[in-house]
């Protein structure tokens, strides 16, 4: 027998934030190093519990998820997801243009497969979480990576969306709130890409699993509430809002006209009922967790974690010479830019190991986030405020005199 080999299809899948650095971490703690492991977005991790509404939800009916559910997801579940993007303006929705899945990562492959053909492309933002590069690859489809303009507030430049559009373009993914640079979009720049999707009769995908972590006053907007007319796919669920990563609890709400997305529903009912079902646990809590916005509210305001921490990395940020961000108005994410000059920097990967092992802070590269140029890395602001600030003042001292060799 010939030696097994990975398939075609994986030539260009990567997984930096639990990559081969990652394992290399894993390695130092097995000898007794402490890692301080920024290289997730998991709050657990660092101190967030369970919601009181979740726990209260889930006690003493266990007994509700023993069985399969409708492959769709559990009805009072579907409803009160309905119910919260309805109260976001998207018109038009029920409880049966919801499908109910283990995360995000699995409603993106159910979004993806019964869209592409060998050779489809899906314009993808750069810097952009991996998942929807990967999972375009996966489908048989080419990821047309559109850049984000770190000048322009990290705002997508509708200029290179428009000129990366062709024949084989099926649809358009936008972050928002983005990571890696949790920065929130504005209504005006929304409608922008919804009109060239309109133009050239492509499918939005909005992955808006951030829409609860807004600060500073700002405002999410829904991007299915502003295209009515327009088919969207939009993904969201409690991973972050509620902090439950483990829950594996995420879901797809497909918006629009219901005669341009008949069949595409089809393929999506196909591989949602070979699946069975989600995780049913997760789901009995959705209901409460729709109707508890006072847990992400309270973490996002002045005072609460995500807030103070990001205050504090902000803060700790301006002083490192040869550093520059733009500071973050949603999520727990900040993609600050190395000086490459100063610090000779010509592998990002290469950086971030030498980070590791000088600091055992596990930090992801930006080329782990489709980022081309060796210049950028993402910090998650999930550790307590001291324990943040002193990360981040070893990263200044590693940087003082580093020099890549």
């Amino acid at each position: 027998m010939e030696q097994l080999r990975t398939a075609d299809r994986m030539l260009h899948v990567h997984s930096d934030i639990r990559g081969p650095l990652f394992i290399e971490a894993m390695e130092m703690q097995k000898n007794g190093i402490n890692v301080l492991k920024l290289n997730t977005g998991n709050p657990a991790t660092f101190g967030f519990g369970l919601p009181k509404s979740i726990e209260e939800a889930l006690a003493g009916h266990e007994e509700q998820g023993v069985g399969y559910c409708d492959f769709k997801g559990m009805p009072a579940a579907r409803e009160a997801i309905c119910t919260y993007h309805k109260s976001k303006g998207i018109q038009g929705i029920t409880p049966d243009d919801i499908f109910i899945g283990n995360g995000v990562s699995e409603v993106v492959s159910f979004a993806l497969m019964p869209l592409l053909n060998p050779g489809d492309e899906v314009l993808v933002p750069t810097p952009s979480y991996s998942l929807w590069g990967n999972s375009v690859y996966l489908a048989g489809g080419k990821p047309v990576f559109y850049m984000c303009d770190e000048k322009a507030n990290w705002y997508p430049d509708i200029a290179d969306i428009r000129s990366k559009v062709t024949d084989k373009t099926r649809a358009i993914v936008l972050i928002n709130p983005n990571n890696p640079t949790g920065v929130l979009y504005p209504e005006e720049l929304l409608k922008e890409v919804i009109q060239i999707a309109r133009e050239h009769d492509l499918l939005i995908f909005s992955d808006e699993i951030y829409d609860r972590l807004v600060m500073d006053g700002l405002k999410h907007v829904s991007v299915a509430a502003l295209a009515p007319d327009m088919p969207v796919v939009t993904m969201n669920g409690l991973s972050k809002s509620h902090c439950l990563c483990g829950y594996r609890c995420g879901w797809m709400l497909i918006s629009g006209p219901k005669a341009l997305t008949e069949d595409y529903r089809k393929g999506i009912v196909q591989l949602t009922s070979m699946r069975l079902c989600a995780n049913t646990l997760a789901q009995l809590v959705i209901p409460a967790a729709m109707n508890d916005m006072e847990t992400p509210a309270s973490m996002v305001r002045p005072g609460g974690r995500i807030y103070e921490q990001r205050e504090a990395t902000v803060s700790e940020l301006a002083k490192i010479d040869g550093l520059s961000f733009v500071k973050n108005s949603g999520a727990f994410y900040l993609f600050p830019k190395l000086d490459v000059k100063k610090f000779g920097i010509t592998n990002d990967k290469v950086f971030a190991r030498d980070l590791l092992h000088a600091t055992h802070i596990l930090m992801v590269p930006g080329s782990g986030f489709d980022w081309k140029e060796p210049d950028h890395f993402r910090i998650v602001m999930l550790p307590e405020v001291e324990e943040l600030r002193d990360a981040i003042r070893r990263m200044g001292e590693f940087l003082d005199g580093y020099h890549q060799k």
